[in-house]
């Protein structure tokens, strides 16, 4: 355990929530040049930190949202280049998650009251003297040019306030004040697991117009995550309002789904060239409508606002591309979807008064995360969370995390807080996931007590018939059979889809152990897997007729591997029947759209599946594409076909879950999936269907590059794949045997007789 010498520090005067801090020192005289200096820096709320004027790095709101009643993180930041004998470090704190609104009630401030600050500096110089200055009792705190901040409402800067002599050695103020240091338990600072929080893109308008209503509306023609910067000259004390939203309706701002969030960010100028960016918030959204901007739409069209798109800083890895231009913005929505909502925690949305870390989303697209984007560490750290909140809560995985719920009152339909499936899920799937993709032993190990914790909760969970058949159950989440303010009404029998979600965790729980070589968790749970298939063989299972008889329940039993030879033969024919009577639209929710198409190529039903996915109707994964989405949607029908918005009161347009379905595209339309963890051994499948003429799909696994991509052209399938040095892949071409290529460039031609050619 890190010994600090510095102290959580408070303001004595809160400042508008939005406190500057200083500290002034010199080095040590005597010692010979500075050979490093290291910066530590954490925040009960979120910081920002300059040294002598300098911005320390460029993260975003540090330290993020942990758990923070037993885990705050730290950034540990390199200023070797920035101090000087006289050093200033500047401070700038933001209520973030810690102290601003969370969730959908209007509360806020569930961690503490005040914002706190920590900084250690430490210098290292060459002749090994080290000299380690932080915040203490001895800083000063004062006003900045912010006056409002909050991650859902918006931040407010007047640049008449703007002044950056605080960071300069000397600085007096008669506005400063003293701040005090807080009984703060230092041993919760941990370093960070994943990335921080980092600008990633900027946008320019690709249209500015004034609405039917008069209003100045501007379109970054995508959306994301982020925040506007703003560049405007205008009188003194006049103020540019900058509201934003992902959609329009009726021509106007669609503000609806944001519910109670306000998403606004309100800039005072200076009279001067000002320059506004709103670093303590973002939002999510596409178009923004303007208010006071100096001269006009007519004005704002010469420029004055670049979108800026933030997220973790994760290094995109895995590539898509088809011959069919709605799938790739299909997968590009997804990509999106992705980006927008890993803003330090797996969100479920960025743009409404929610924004938390939902453990079904995760559950359903953690396969794909592994694929788009190096997010290993990213889903590690967020796994310590789950693992804490879990382990403090009698091994019961909350809906989200951190879980911020466990301070507000929950809608009656949740019930008592409990296990439930899919979303208590997250603490087994993730991390196999995880180690699936990356083939790394450590998340196994460090996630292994959480998920045997949670597997024997739910053991506890089962009726004395085997089934887990009580309690709340979120089921087949957003079925779109479901009434738009009944979202929990699937068809799939709710204690039938947990029963499946038991039956998985546990098999997946007994690969873990046997990874890790412990025999006894393994028979352990081999055992608790097995009582599991025969209860609901026995319960749920007739004649091969799966209870409740729906596309959820037969593509889970039959991707799960429950079922029996016969069984699963039939659950195929079955499933194949109800996606060809439901027009080969989508009838699944969260629970079984991740794995649909899976069951249905599994099964031998490749034309189903292409043709589910292919669907543009609605609903489908393409109807959104179709209505001139960017991001997934949280509803398949989040905005009508008359352009209006789901009269549903929880509607999101950027929601990743229902996303999942690119996992199935990479390995099965790509051709490219792990035989083993981490890529050691690939195996390259593609399988061309519906009207693609060609496909590429791309890797950067641990071992490097791996690549397929393949051409119908002349009634022949030319296949070109690439192996990364230190793995061996199996390619399995349509109508041919499998192949073992090593490492290096190959490529094959054949002519199978059961794909068809345009």
């Amino acid at each position: 355990m890190t010994t600090w010498h510095a102290r959580m520090i408070a303001a004595d005067n809160d400042f508008d929530g939005t406190p500057l801090m200083r500290g002034e020192f010199r080095l040590d005289d005597g010692h010979g040049d500075v050979e490093s200096a290291t910066l530590f820096l954490s925040a009960l709320g979120v910081v920002e930190a300059w040294v002598n004027g300098q911005r320390a790095s460029e993260d975003l709101l540090t330290p993020g949202w942990s758990s923070y009643e037993w885990r705050v993180r730290y950034s540990e930041l390199d200023v070797t280049g920035l101090v000087g004998t006289t050093t200033v470090i500047g401070l700038a704190l933001g209520n973030g998650w810690y102290r601003g609104r969370l969730a959908w009630s209007g509360g806020s401030k569930y961690y503490g009251d005040q914002l706190g600050a920590f900084a250690e500096l430490r210098v290292r110089f060459t002749d090994g003297h080290e000299q380690i200055i932080g915040t203490d009792a001895s800083w000063t705190a004062g006003p900045s040019a912010t006056t409002a901040n909050d991650l859902y409402n918006g931040q407010s800067i007047d640049a008449r306030r703007f002044d950056d002599e605080w960071l300069a050695p000397g600085f007096t103020s008669s506005e400063w004040s003293a701040v005090h240091m807080l009984d703060d338990d230092l041993s919760r600072l941990e370093p960070y697991i994943g990335p921080p929080v980092r600008r990633q893109l900027e946008l320019q308008p690709v249209k500015v117009w004034t609405s039917p209503a008069g209003k100045v509306l501007v379109d970054f023609g995508q959306n994301l995550v982020g925040w506007v910067r703003t560049s405007v000259t205008g009188p003194a004390g006049e103020v540019v309002t900058i509201r934003h939203a992902e959609v329009l309706e009726e021509n106007e701002l669609g503000t609806r789904p944001l519910r109670s969030a306000e998403a606004t960010d309100r800039f005072t100028l200076s009279g001067r060239a000002d320059v506004f960016e709103p670093t303590l918030t973002f939002h999510g959204f596409r178009y923004v409508e303007v208010d006071g901007w100096p001269g006009g739409a007519d004005a704002l069209r010469d420029g004055g606002l670049t979108a800026v798109v933030i997220s973790s800083d994760m290094k995109r890895i895995g590539t898509f591309q088809t011959s069919d231009p709605l799938l790739n913005r299909l997968h590009e929505n997804a990509v999106w979807g992705m980006r927008g909502n890993f803003v330090d925690v797996p969100t479920d949305c960025p743009q409404r008064d929610e924004r938390l870390g939902w453990t079904g989303d995760l559950s359903a697209f953690a396969p794909s995360a592994a694929f788009l984007f190096d997010s290993r560490d990213f889903l590690r750290d967020w796994l310590r969370d789950l693992s804490l909140e879990q382990s403090h809560d009698q091994d019961i995985v909350p809906f989200v995390v951190p879980n911020v719920l466990k301070y507000i009152e929950q809608p009656a339909e949740f019930g008592a807080p409990d296990t439930a499936a899919v979303w208590s899920d997250a603490a087994v799937w993730v991390p196999w996931a995880v180690w699936t993709a990356y083939g790394d032993l450590r998340v196994l190990e460090e996630q292994f007590a959480s998920m045997t914790g949670h597997a024997r909760r739910l053991r506890s969970k089962l009726s004395p018939n085997g089934l887990w058949d009580t309690g709340f159950q979120f089921g087949d989440w957003l079925d779109p059979d479901a009434a738009p303010d009944r979202p929990w009404d699937a068809k799939a029998d709710k204690h039938v889809v947990a029963t499946l979600c038991a039956f998985r965790s546990a098999a997946l729980v007994a690969s873990a152990a046997e990874v890790l070589g412990d025999q006894a968790a393994a028979a352990e749970f081999e055992q608790m897997a097995q009582e599991l298939q025969a209860a609901f063989t026995e319960h749920y299972v007739s004649n091969g007729i799966i209870t409740s008889d729906c596309t959820t329940v037969y593509a889970l039993a039959i991707v799960f591997g429950i079922l029996g030879e016969a069984d699963r033969e039939f659950a195929g024919h079955r499933l194949a029947g109800l996606v060809e009577n439901s027009g080969f639209r989508i009838s699944t929710g969260f629970a079984g759209t991740p794995f649909v198409t899976d069951a249905l190529t599994d099964t031998g039903h490749l034309d189903e599946a292409y043709r589910l996915l292919l669907q543009t109707e609605n609903p489908s994964w393409l109807y959104s594409v179709t209505m001139g989405a960017t991001t997934i949607w949280e509803r398949w029908d989040s905005m009508l076909p008359d352009g209006t918005i789901n009269p549903g009161e929880m509607t999101s347009f950027n929601h990743y879950a229902l996303g999942a379905v690119v996992d199935w595209m990479h390995r099965t339309i790509g051709g490219l999936a792990p035989l083993e963890p981490g890529y050691s051994r690939i195996l390259m499948a593609p399988q061309p269907g519906g009207d693609l003429e060609w496909a590429e799909t791309s890797l950067e696994t641990p071992l490097g590059l791996a690549s397929v991509r393949w051409d119908l052209a002349g009634g022949r399938l030319e296949v070109s794949a690439t192996v990364p040095e230190g793995s061996e892949a199996v390619l399995r071409l349509p109508g041919t045997g499998d192949e073992i290529l090593g490492p290096g460039h190959h490529s094959r031609t054949t002519t199978p007789a059961n794909v068809s050619f345009q």
